[in-house]
């Protein structure tokens, strides 16, 4: 359209007044909290990277500005490594603003000089932090956003000054009850258990007794009496259930066991 039209075309980040502009958050940072030790910033082409880094070591040298990659998308960090814009073969990450195969090329020079070291995310820990970040402090942030998030887990940085840059809160409603259910089902919030009792009259009384008796909520039940040609040893019982966490996760699973179940941990499928 730039071509047939005459409009002018304005590069998602290869452009050096767009990073310009995105450069004015290290402002707005040092304004808010002169001291900060260290920016962690969302790199996809590195616009963002570039405007936020050249600024803040325009105004204190000593921050340290820290770029942050989907593993399956980290284009920059091989650049880097080459010494030269480099092209992936190909990304996989649920972070889709981010998922760049070939940094900007008039940028690079800049993140070069600027930019301190670069963490890649496994797209596992994205999904935990966008819980954190829901139930913590309300907040819808992107995937890519929630890099600078998931970032933190891997610096040692006690007692410093951390600033995590969320880049926007662009995801579907769709895209979003997955990653919600994805991320309860890595804390080990919703679990699924399979126990084979007897086909007689009040063994899921007895069973659902036992989960009630240990605060266990059961969301789901799936009662198979196919599983053995011989019911009256044994149907199996699949149930899904919401728990606190890893322990409370365990004192389920224990209590199942101590009254002679043999519970066995399935994957989950809400």
């Amino acid at each position: 359209m730039a071509d047939e039209h005459g409009y002018t075309f304005i590069h998602p980040f290869d452009d050096l007044r767009v990073a310009t502009g995105q450069g004015t958050i290290a402002m707005e940072i040092v304004k808010e909290l002169p001291l900060v030790d260290y920016i962690l910033v969302p790199i996809g082409g590195g616009g963002l990277a570039t405007g936020v880094s050249t600024l803040a070591k325009l105004l204190n040298p000593k921050i340290k500005v820290i770029g942050v990659e989907p593993a399956g998308a980290n284009c920059m960090q091989e650049s880097l490594r080459s010494g030269k814009v480099t092209t992936l073969s190909g990304v996989s990450t649920i972070a889709d603003g981010t998922a760049v195969k070939t940094p900007g090329s008039k940028i690079f020079p800049y993140i070069q000089q600027n930019l301190d070291d670069i963490i890649t995310i496994a797209d596992e820990e994205l999904v935990v932090a966008f819980l954190d970040m829901v139930e913590n402090h309300k907040m819808v942030v992107e995937n890519s956003g929630l890099l600078a998030v998931a970032a933190i887990k891997h610096l040692d940085v006690k007692d410093k000054k951390i600033v995590s840059i969320l880049s926007g809160g662009n995801m579907d409603v769709i895209t979003m009850s997955s990653v919600v259910q994805q991320g309860l089902i890595m804390r080990d919030r919703i679990f699924t258990v399979s126990v084979l009792l007897p086909d007689k009259p009040g063994e899921l009384h007895r069973v659902s007794g036992l989960i009630a008796g240990v605060n266990g909520n059961v969301i789901k039940l799936e009662h198979n009496q196919f599983v053995s040609i011989n019911r009256n040893a044994a149907v199996e019982l699949r149930i899904t259930l919401e728990a606190f966490g890893t322990d409370h996760k365990q004192q389920i699973i224990d209590a199942l066991e101590k009254e002679g179940y043999k519970p066995k941990v399935v994957r989950t499928n809400i």
